[in-house]
């Protein structure tokens, strides 16, 4: 298989069997790195290449200067609701193909978050084995909050880190937990300084990449069997229930909300 074609914004890089991918959109969004419906393409490809790529046996996903506030809603092509019915499922499916494909890696993952893990962008770091964030690190879900549900199967995946009282408290209320509560809950495994991340993600990789992969392999392969064997069950509807409510009454209400908020500090 082909290493794909990235799209400008993210890039990979393999050294020593460590497979680096960041998210780079430059000044674009304030350098935040949304994920524009291009960039998620990117990341999904890669991850798929990736896993045929018996070089690499561990790989960190970050981004530069910041990991991403999530889904980028000044992209036309994130919006659906114009949609015809079978069209917009189709597209539907990039978020959730995206955080499949990195869960579907055999090799182990690390997330390296800093400065924002929001909405999508954080569905796609519960989607990696381990997750390293910056003290400072804003660490949310708005969704709910903004009329609409949390999709890209994230639902699953959150409750298995985190157990179902406090993925209600998570998912529901939409509130910055921050990383420290985020590492006393089980959903981030190392809480660095601010521009940290990345030294405690590569010392991480070197533990992963100082043991055999194949049992590496197979032991990832083991736990997740287990971990998620309900996650699809519980879960694979959620992109009609977001079809449903993006565009609601409740959704425009709150969106406007949120920008005359803006518009008044």
């Amino acid at each position: 298989m082909d290493m794909p074609q990235l799209p400008e914004g993210v890039t990979l890089t393999r050294e020593d069997g460590l497979a680096i991918v960041t998210l780079d959109r430059g000044a674009y969004g304030g350098g935040m790195n949304p994920l524009s419906a291009a960039a998620m393409a990117g990341l999904r490809d890669v991850a798929r290449w990736l896993k045929t790529d018996i070089e690499t046996h561990c790989v960190i996903l970050t981004g530069a200067r910041a990991f991403s506030i999530g889904a980028d809603l000044k992209d036309p092509d994130m919006h659906t609701h114009h949609l015809d019915t079978l069209t917009q499922r189709q597209q539907l499916l990039l978020g959730p193909d995206m955080c499949a494909a990195w869960e579907a890696l055999e090799q182990i993952t690390i997330c390296a978050m800093e400065r924002f893990a929001i909405g999508g962008a954080l569905a796609l770091a519960v989607s990696c084995d381990w997750r390293v964030a910056s003290e400072d690190c804003d660490i949310r879900l708005p969704e709910v909050p903004l009329g609409i549900n949390m999709s890209w199967q994230a639902n699953p995946r959150i409750t298995v880190l985190i157990g179902p009282s406090r993925a209600k408290q998570f998912v529901i209320l939409g509130e910055n937990i921050g990383a420290a509560t985020a590492e006393k809950w089980g959903l981030v495994d190392i809480v660095t300084p601010a521009g940290g991340t990345m030294e405690a993600a590569h010392a991480l990789a070197q533990k992963v990449l100082a043991l055999p992969p194949v049992p590496v392999r197979m032991s990832k392969q083991a736990i997740n069997a287990q971990a998620n064997a309900l996650n699809h069950l519980s879960s694979f509807m959620d992109r009609e229930q977001y079809a449903l409510l993006t565009g609601s009454d409740d959704n425009k209400a709150a969106v406007r909300a949120v920008i005359d908020k803006s518009k008044n500090k």
